[in-house]
């Protein structure tokens, strides 16, 4: 049942992806771009990363819309069109997916038994987790439980980040009528 679950919410992402990439209209865009967080929140709830649902709820979601919209309300709705061609952000992806890819080169092969992460706590971790903290999924177990306080800080910070973005965007102020 979950597949299925999963599967339908891939589905809407893939709709939603290509939405945005054909629409012009700047604020419908915005609001895609916010579904798309969402549902990816969503899918992430099915797949028991409820901390990464979260972020992505709280990041994606809640502070970029607004950003976004924030932006909005200083430029225009429409998307001017395209006066370049595709070739040169085409390339600079291509670029740089040859160079992500060339820096995995190095990386031990998944599920080595020499790997660094499996001679270090990440045992501990996987064979204690669920039993000490009761949650199924072991990287919600070590941010939310293990890591309490230093996730709480990091969603400090990142409360903190968005509040000061908004201050330094400011608001207009508005001209009085009567004068």
């Amino acid at each position: 049942m979950m597949i299925v679950v999963d599967l339908i919410l891939f589905g809407f992402l893939i709709l939603t992806a290509l939405a945005i990439v054909r629409l012009r209209n700047l604020f419908a865009v915005t609001m895609l771009a916010s579904l798309f967080s969402l549902l990816a929140a969503g899918l992430f709830v099915t797949l028991d990363a409820v901390d990464v649902a979260f972020t992505e709820a709280a990041v994606g979601a809640g502070i970029s819309t607004v950003l976004m919209l924030g932006a909005l309300a200083l430029t225009v709705r429409e998307e001017k069109p395209a006066s370049h061609t595709i070739w040169l952000p085409l390339v600079c992806c291509l670029v740089t997916g040859a160079a992500l890819i060339y820096g995995t080169l190095d990386m031990p092969v998944f599920g080595h038994p020499g790997a660094p992460v499996h001679t270090h706590v990440g045992g501990a971790y996987l064979a204690r987790a669920e039993a000490e903290t009761g949650v199924p999924n072991v990287v919600t177990a070590v941010l939310a439980s293990y890591r309490g306080y230093d996730t709480l800080g990091e969603t400090t910070v990142i409360f903190v980040a968005a509040i000061s973005v908004l201050l330094l965007i400011g608001f207009p102020r508005r001209k009085s009528g009567g004068k």
